[in-house]
């Protein structure tokens, strides 16, 4: 008898423990590379900002990691004609502040994104017209011009639902702490900047509710700091993932490795704006000195491949895999250089601490130079290197871009069109026949002929070259093996909504 007390004393005691870690397990940590640079979801167009906009708040709908539509806070819609979208909205839905989602709230919401204040996701919003609130619970978006690249485009954080009310009370801090105003499965608990954000979860979510209490986003640039954390433990979750330590998370038993191709393009951006970048025969002329699959391939060392357009192979009407591999040409790029009058020249090569974009760079910096380029590589903290690039006396810059909408539009209008000046476009790209195609390609509908203009884009832009196309990246993710539910999303806008630990 006082053996079976013992035992049963022994198995109380581990039973403890194991609920001393379950509970210890109610946080959610998770490694990214960059921080985000706000939370007003009209007030950035970066990766990391839309992923915590995704968790804060919701959209109209959703779109999973295959590209499907879902209804989001919109349980039904309906195509009144080219230009109308009619929303029914859910009844009964809160936002963090208790409040009910109204009609009213998602008119101020879009609206909004169609000010000054949305000129960072202008690409997005700017064909809207007019959203009429027809009773509490449904509305109608009016846009200026048929636009068929725009329904999928308001799952996108810039078509972010939040509570009118809310907004008008924290005002200029809606960004830095938006309490009260979003409906997603986390409110807001704090923000060290540079440093982590904490969420929480919200108990009257109108969907799936989390299964765990708090999520925390750690900002860990450097690459081997965030692999370490996944080793100790100190994090659940942790991306991206670079070459170096894929093999150090495939041979520990305690973690996993998920790879994922990622509709994103990085590239070389010229300021177009500033002599002697504004003649092609420049651009061209440093396109013809790189070595852009070997740059790729000492860089990536295995990640990805080497684009041969600006739309990646994942998304439609891309010619990405058609396009023959880019032979570098030294000569070609002296003659070009010599037409254009140019000698001695000397530039800026910009990048963000990213240690494939800086090697890049350096391989860069050295293939230039056997053309008579001296490159000077200045690498900026994440914040201050898109800050940077908007006041315009950047030279080249390496920098990505996520289609995070699969719709061939966003792939190219984000970083080219006229309209994206003084938001995403970096380079200053302006073209009216560009712009013309971007408007035809929005105006049809899937099809040939559509597909036809996008064509005939990629092949235009590889001529005008603003940009030198270098890596399609892969999502690479580590995780706990303990960590269920998560998938790493070829958008880049991971969710954690679904996560859980093994035994929940």
């Amino acid at each position: 008898m006082k053996k079976c007390g013992l035992v049963l004393l022994a198995l109380m005691f581990v039973f403890g423990l194991c609920g001393a870690v379950s509970a210890a397990k109610d946080t959610l940590v998770v490694a990214d590379q960059y921080d985000a640079t706000t939370m007003d979801p009209i007030a950035h167009n970066d990766v990391p900002s839309s992923r915590v906009c995704y968790e804060l708040y919701d959209t109209l709908i959703f779109l999973d990691n295959e590209g499907s539509v879902s209804p989001g806070l919109a349980e039904s819609w309906e195509f009144l004609s080219g230009t109308e979208y009619k929303f029914n909205l859910r009844k009964g839905v809160k936002f963090h502040n208790g409040d009910e989602i109204k009609a009213e709230d998602v008119r101020h919401a879009i609206m909004r994104a169609t000010t000054e204040a949305g000129a960072k996701i202008a690409t997005y919003s700017q064909n809207v017209k007019d959203v009429e609130v027809v009773d509490d619970h449904t509305v109608i978006i009016r846009l200026k011009v048929i636009d068929y690249s725009f329904f999928s485009s308001l799952s996108h954080s810039w078509g972010s639902i939040y509570s009118k009310k809310a907004f008008e009370e924290l005002k200029d801090g809606f960004g830095m702490g938006p309490v009260g105003a979003g409906s997603g499965p986390f409110k807001f608990v704090s923000w060290q900047k540079g440093n982590k954000y904490v969420l929480e979860r919200f108990d009257d979510y109108w969907g799936s509710k989390p299964k765990y209490k708090t999520l925390e986003v750690r900002s860990i640039p450097e690459t081997t700091s965030r692999t370490i954390a996944l080793e100790t433990g100190d994090a659940d979750i942790a991306f991206p993932i670079v070459h170096n330590d894929l093999k150090r998370i495939e041979e520990n038993e305690k973690l996993l490795l998920f790879r994922k191709p990622q509709n994103s393009t990085a590239y070389i951006g010229f300021n177009v704006t500033k002599k002697p970048f504004d003649d092609v025969r420049v651009r061209r002329a440093i396109f013809a000195a790189l070595d852009v699959v070997g740059i790729q391939a000492a860089s990536y060392r295995g990640i990805g491949k080497v684009p041969g357009t600006l739309i990646p192979s994942a998304v439609k009407y891309s010619i990405n895999d058609t396009i023959a591999p880019h032979k570098q040409d030294a000569e070609l790029a002296k003659k070009l250089l010599a037409e254009a009058g140019i000698q001695n020249l000397k530039l800026e090569l910009w990048t963000n601490e990213r240690k494939e974009r800086v090697d890049s760079a350096t391989i860069i910096q050295a293939q230039l130079e056997e053309i008579g380029i001296t490159a000077e590589i200045k690498v900026l903290e994440w914040g201050a290197y898109l800050n940077g690039l908007m006041e315009k006396t950047h030279d080249l810059f390496i920098l990505g871009w996520v289609s995070t909408v699969p719709d061939p539009n966003f792939a190219i209008s984000g970083l080219l069109e006229t309209s994206a000046i003084g938001a995403s476009n970096y380079t200053f790209f302006s073209d009216k026949d560009l712009d013309e195609l971007l408007r035809d390609g929005r105006s049809l509908p899937d099809g040939a002929g559509r597909r036809a203009i996008y064509k005939e884009m990629q092949l235009y832009l590889n001529e005008r070259r603003p940009m030198i196309y270098l890596h399609n990246d892969e999502s690479i993710a580590g995780t706990q093996k303990h960590v269920k539910g998560f998938e790493p999303r070829s958008n880049e806008i991971h969710s954690f909504r679904e996560v859980y630990f093994e035994g929940d």
